[in-house]
């Protein structure tokens, strides 16, 4: 099993409350590309990340995607569909290679029934989900598409950074998430070319860098300045 993020729900577990949450349920493995759930579809089974990160997105009706989130190892995906019973609100696919556990709905229930304080547990990550989403609604009236990827820039660095030294002995960011800029530009809701701009000037400054498959951030403080 992969590190899992702090505060995710598997890592909100008590040890004997992740062995029944594991005998209840089956691993699946899944490949990059794959997908997990489809917008619209009834729920049938949840999930919860092992190993590997996903993406929720919903699809623009004139075209293309609108990323919600990025979720990692310890994720539950899928309980919202399964509490209330409606069709699911977005599709989620694989970003890499992803094993998760498979619990049926009605599986998944007896496991809350069996367990009143991991209700709890959900609600509170529900609430953080749901203040992220107000958050993120304010930033789209306050910023341009620059500080919305300079915003999602420091949120990749502090989930999914690792520490790289560079030439000159100075320590940045690598952020080992590879997202495209078709993706970065559903999550920020501007266009490829703006948000190619955006790298553009973020690059200039001297704050991140770009590659092929790699982002390398310089100077996370000026991103986080520059996002407020």
């Amino acid at each position: 099993m992969s590190a899992l993020e702090p505060g995710s729900f598997l890592a909100e577990l008590t040890p004997a409350e992740r062995e029944d949450l594991e005998a209840r349920g089956r691993v699946r493995e899944f490949a990059r590309g794959d997908t997990l759930f489809t917008e619209g579809e009834q729920p049938g089974w949840v999930a919860v990340l092992l190993r590997g990160r996903v993406k929720a997105f919903s699809y623009h009706e004139q075209g293309g995607e609108a990323l919600l989130a990025v979720r990692g190892p310890g994720a539950l995906l899928g309980e919202v569909a399964a509490i209330d019973g409606e069709p699911r609100s977005a599709t989620v696919k694989a970003l890499e290679p992803v094993r998760a556990l498979a619990l049926t709905v009605d599986e998944f229930m007896s496991f809350l029934q069996a367990h009143g304080r991991v209700s709890i547990i959900i609600m509170r990550i529900l609430c953080q989900r749901w203040r992220d989403a107000d958050r993120k609604r304010v930033e789209f009236g306050m910023f341009d598409a620059t500080g919305r990827v300079a915003q999602r820039l420091v949120e990749l660095a502090e989930r999914f950074g690792v520490p790289h030294r560079t030439g000159t002995g100075e320590e940045s960011v690598r952020i080992t998430l590879n997202l495209s800029q078709e993706e970065l530009a559903g999550w920020v809701g501007a266009s490829r070319e703006a948000v190619s701009k955006a790298l553009r000037t973020l690059r200039r400054h001297g704050w991140i860098e770009t590659g092929r498959r790699r982002l390398i951030v310089h100077d996370l403080q000026a991103l986080r300045r520059h996002a407020r």
